[in-house]
């Protein structure tokens, strides 16, 4: 008994199989708000790094610019130890990540 060769393989009507449905796997399109909240769930010290940054560098600017510089030489250096905290954040962050295991 020879088997008869498989019918040509068409991209646009993929084969059916018993029992599946389609669309039951679709997974939805990931939009930049769903990702930042759960990036921010995975590693909330990061986004914490980097409004406590901003708000440094701000108030810095804010104190140059009145002309007050020892307050402005201060606060640029607590801006390097926020950008330190942030880096160190990610750092951590990534390094947690890889070592959990896999689903």
């Amino acid at each position: 008994m020879t088997q008869a060769p498989p019918p040509p393989f068409d991209p646009s009507r993929p084969p059916l199989i018993e029992g599946f449905q389609p669309g039951a796997f679709q997974r939805r399109e990931e939009g930049f708000a769903d990702k930042f909240l759960r990036k921010t769930r995975e590693n909330p010290l990061v986004p914490v790094g980097c409004l406590g940054t901003a708000g440094v560098l701000t108030y810095g600017l804010i104190c140059f610019k009145r002309g007050n510089t020892h307050q402005s030489q201060i606060m640029m250096r607590a801006r390097i130890l926020a950008q330190g905290f942030t880096v160190a954040a990610l750092v951590v962050g990534v390094v947690v990540t890889a070592l959990k295991p896999k689903k």
